[in-house]
C-alpha cells in the first residue's frame, strides 16, 4: 500500500522520473513525564531552605550568640583561675623560655614565689578571721547600742519625756525590718533577672574578644576589610606564617603570644608594632613572606611593610589601614604656597609624605642623586619636582640633558644655562661634552685658592640609560656610551662624583629598568642620595638603593606598577630614616606640567635672566664677539665671570680656558671695554651691540669701496 507523501522542505535534487516515492512516517506523540515522587519534591524543598542565604545567616548568628555567651564564660573563668592562681606566672615563664628570654623567665619566677607568699598569708589570717570576726562583731554591736540609748537619753533630756530614750534604738529596729521586708520583695525577680544578666555579661566579654568560629562571624568580620590590628590578630598571624620555630614557640606561650610585641601605635594612615622573635627564628624568615603575612593580617601585600629595627631579633611591621595607600595625598607646598623660596645649604625640598602621613623633605646640599624605576611610574615627575623646588634658590645653576625629548623639562628654558632635550646619538654627544663641560668647571673651581666659594651647579641627565647605551663613537674611537674606562660619559660622571662635591657640581640622574649595562655599578654607587620606584625584582632593587637598604627591608620590587606611581623606596642620608632603618617609603605629591611651568615662572622672576644653549656648537670656527652678545642675551649686562661661564658652556674648546683678560682684549679691540658697576666688571648688551654694528657698517663700507 502506498501512503501519501508530504514534503516539509523544498528538495535540493531534480527529481527523476523514475524515483520512488517517499515514505513519511508519523512518529507518535512522547508519554508525559511520570509524576515527581512527594520525596523526592520535599527533598528538593528542604534542600532549598537549607540552602538559602536566610537560613545561613539565621543559623550563623544563632550559633554566634550562644558561642558568645558560652566561650564569654570560659574567659571569665579563666580570668578568675588566673587572678586567684599563679598561673599567669607560670604562662609568662613559659613564654620567656620559649623566646630564650633568661633574665625575663627569672623575674616572672621570682614574682610567683611573691605572690604565693603573699597568698601563703592571706590564707593563714583566714584561720583566725572567724574569731576576730565575732569579737569585731560584738564589740560593734554594743558600742553601737550604747550611743543609741546615749542619744536617746540626751532627746528625753531635751524633750522632758523618758520615752524618748529608747526612740533611737526603735528607729534603728524599724529601719532593719524596712531592709527586711525589701530584700523580701526584690529576692524573687532578683533570682529570675540575675542569671540573664550574667548571660548578658558573659556575651558581652564573648562578643569583644569575637569569640566564635570564624564561620559563623559577620561576612565583614569573616573577610577581615578594615578589620583594626589587634595584638591577637598579630600573634595570630605570626602563627601561621609557615615557620616551624615561631609555630612552636607560639603554642608554647599561649595566651602570653602577645609579650612578643611591643604597644601598637598609631603611625600616620596605620599602626605600627616591632616583633621580638623567639629564639630560632630570624627576621629574614619573616621578611621572606611579606604576602603570607599581609593576607593573615587581612591586607594587602603593599599595605604591609617589614623593616628591621636596631634591636636583635626584632622586625618593625607597619600595616596600612585598608585601602588607606589608595587614597591620593595633597597638592606640593610648591603650587599651594607662591611665596616659598629654597635654601640649597639649609633648606629641604619638600618631596611628599611617609607612610605615617608626614612630611617627607630632602636635603640636597652636596649629594649626588639617583632616581630609577621602572618606565612610566612617575619618576621624572619625583626628579623634576626636586630641580623646581632648587631653582626657587637663585644662585643655583642648571646643565640639563632630558634624552626622551618629550617636553618634561621645557619649563627650564630661561632658567638652565643648557638644556638638551631628545632621544638620539647626536643629543647623547652633546649631553656627553655638556657633562665633560662641567668636568672642567670642576677642576676649574678645584684649583681656585682656598677658601673660595662657588654657586652651586647641578648637572641633570634624565633618561640616562639612553646615554649609557648609546653605540656611538668619536674621532678617536672612543665611545661615548658603555661602562668601561674609556666611555666619555661614564668617565666624566664618575669623574663628577668623585670630587665634584667638594666644589658644589653635583650629579643628578635618571633612569629606568636597571641592569649593569644601562647603570653601570660605580655609576650608581657614586650617588649619596638613591630611589627606587616600583621595579620587576630583587635584584634590580639591589643595583638600585644597595645591599644594605633591601636588606633591611627596602622592596621596590613589591611596589605595584601602575598603582604605585610616584612611590619612591629613598636610602639617602638627606632625608629622615627612624632609628634603625636603612630606607624610607615616600609618596612624592604630583606637580602637573601646567604647574610646573608656573613654578618655573616665579623662579625666572628671581632671577636676572638666563639665556638657555640647546645645543653644544663644536667644531666650527667662532666668532668671539657675535658669541658675547649671543650669550647676552636679553640681560642689560652681566658680571664678566658669567659672561666666560656662558662662553665656556657655548664652545668648551674655545672659550672654556678664557680670562678676564681675553674678554677684555676682545671688546677693547672693538672700543668697548669692560666698565665697572657697584665695584665688580660687567659688560653691557648695548656696547656689544654697538660694537657688532659697527664692525658690520665698516665691513659693509670696505665691501663697497
Amino acid at each position: 500500500m502506498t501512503e501519501n507523501v508530504v514534503h516539509l522542505h523544498k528538495p535540493t535534487d531534480t527529481p527523476t522520473d523514475d524515483a520512488a516515492p517517499t515514505v513519511l512516517t508519523v512518529v507518535p506523540d512522547a508519554p508525559p513525564a511520570p509524576p515527581v515522587p512527594l520525596w523526592v519534591r520535599s527533598g528538593r524543598a528542604v534542600k532549598t531552605a537549607v540552602t538559602h542565604e536566610t537560613t545561613k545567616t539565621t543559623v550563623r548568628a544563632v550559633a554566634r550568640h550562644s558561642l558568645y555567651t558560652f566561650n564569654g564564660g570560659r574567659i571569665v573563668a579563666r580570668r578568675t583561675w588566673d587572678g586567684k592562681t599563679g598561673a599567669r606566672y607560670e604562662r609568662m615563664i613559659r613564654t620567656a623560655e620559649a623566646a630564650g628570654n633568661l633574665e625575663a623567665a627569672e623575674e616572672w619566677e621570682e614574682r610567683l614565689q611573691r605572690f604565693r607568699a603573699a597568698r601563703h598569708h592571706r590564707r593563714m589570717d583566714l584561720l583566725h578571721s572567724p574569731v576576730e570576726a565575732a569579737k569585731g562583731i560584738a564589740v560593734g554591736t554594743g558600742v553601737s547600742i550604747g550611743v543609741l540609748v546615749t542619744l536617746g537619753v540626751v532627746m528625753a533630756i531635751n524633750n522632758h519625756d523618758v520615752t524618748d530614750v529608747i526612740t533611737p534604738l526603735k528607729a534603728t529596729i524599724e529601719f532593719i525590718a524596712l531592709l527586711i521586708r525589701i530584700v523580701q520583695v526584690v529576692w524573687g525577680p532578683a533570682l529570675t533577672i540575675g542569671p540573664l544578666f550574667a548571660l548578658l555579661a558573659l556575651w558581652t566579654v564573648g562578643s569583644k574578644q569575637q569569640a566564635a568560629p570564624q564561620w559563623a562571624l559577620p561576612a565583614n568580620v569573616r573577610s577581615g576589610e578594615g578589620e583594626p590590628i589587634t595584638p591577637s590578630i598579630v600573634v595570630k598571624a605570626l602563627r601561621d606564617l609557615g615557620v616551624p620555630a615561631l609555630r612552636n614557640a607560639i603554642k608554647e606561650m599561649g595566651d602570653a603570644g602577645a609579650s612578643m610585641l611591643s604597644p601598637i601605635v598609631i603611625a600616620g594612615c596605620g599602626v605600627e608594632v616591632d616583633v621580638t622573635l623567639p629564639s630560632g627564628v630570624s627576621t629574614v624568615e619573616v621578611q621572606q613572606r611579606r604576602r603570607k603575612l599581609a593576607e593573615n593580617l587581612a591586607r594587602h601585600e603593599h599595605e604591609v611593610f617589614i623593616t628591621i629595627p636596631t634591636a636583635a631579633r626584632t622586625v618593625r611591621l607597619w600595616v596600612a589601614d585598608s585601602g588607606a595607600l589608595d587614597e591620593p595625598i595633597g597638592p606640593s607646598p610648591l603650587v599651594t604656597d607662591e611665596t616659598m623660596t629654597a635654601d640649597y645649604t639649609k633648606g629641604r625640598a619638600p618631596w611628599g609624605q611617609d607612610l605615617r602621613g608626614d612630611a617627607a623633605s630632602l636635603s640636597l646640599y652636596q649629594r649626588h642623586l639617583l632616581i630609577t624605576g621602572l618606565s612610566n611610574q612617575g619618576k621624572t615627575a619625583a626628579l623634576r619636582a626636586l630641580a623646581l623646588w632648587l631653582a626657587l634658590d637663585r644662585s643655583v645653576q642648571f646643565l640639563m640633558g632630558d634624552l626622551k625629548g618629550a617636553g618634561d623639562w621645557a619649563m627650564f628654558d630661561g632658567l638652565a644655562t643648557v638644556l638638551i632635550q631628545g632621544p638620539t646619538d647626536e643629543h647623547v654627544i652633546e649631553v656627553t661634552e655638556m657633562v665633560e663641560g662641567a668636568v672642567d668647571e670642576m677642576n676649574r673651581r678645584l684649583v681656585a685658592p682656598p677658601g673660595t666659594t662657588f654657586p652651586p651647579l647641578i648637572v641633570l641627565v634624565d633618561e640616562a640609560q639612553v646615554a649609557f647605551m648609546c653605540p656611538a663613537v668619536d674621532d678617536e674611537r672612543r665611545p661615548y656610551g658603555g661602562s668601561k674606562a674609556k666611555s666619555r660619559y661614564f668617565t666624566a660622571v664618575r669623574k663628577i662624583h668623585n670630587q665634584g662635591r667638594a666644589v658644589n657640581v653635583l650629579m643628578w640622574q635618571g633612569t629606568q629598568d636597571p641592569t649593569d649595562q644601562n647603570l653601570p655599578k660605580l655609576v650608581r654607587e657614586g650617588a649619596h642620595t638613591r630611589a627606587s620606584l616600583a621595579l620587576g625584582t630583587e635584584s634590580q632593587a639591589r643595583m638600585a638603593l644597595g645591599d644594605k637598604a633591601v636588606d633591611g627591608g627596602a622592596a621596590p620590587n613589591l611596589l605595584r606598577p601602575g598603582l604605585d606611581k610616584g612611590t619612591l623606596v629613598v636610602a639617602s642620608d638627606g632625608i629622615e630614616i627612624p632609628a634603625g632603618q636603612a630606607s624610607i617609603t615616600v609618596r612624592t605629591h604630583y606637580i602637573s606640567t601646567d604647574d610646573a611651568h608656573a613654578i618655573a615662572d616665579r623662579a625666572k622672576a628671581l632671577r636676572d635672566g638666563v639665556t638657555t644653549l640647546h645645543a653644544i656648537e663644536r667644531g666650527e670656527e667662532r666668532d668671539p664677539l657675535a658669541d658675547i652678545a649671543h650669550v647676552l642675551a636679553d640681560a642689560p649686562r652681566l658680571f664678566t665671570q658669567d659672561v666666560l661661564k656662558r662662553l665656556a658652556s657655548l664652545d668648551q674648546d674655545a672659550y672654556g680656558a678664557w680670562t678676564n683678560g681675553d674678554l677684555k682684549r676682545v671688546l677693547e679691540a672693538e672700543g668697548e671695554e669692560p666698565k665697572k658697576s657697584n665695584g665688580r666688571m660687567v659688560v653691557h648688551r648695548d656696547h656689544v651691540l654697538r660694537a657688532l654694528a659697527n664692525r658690520d657698517s665698516d665691513g659693509s663700507a670696505s665691501a663697497g669701496a
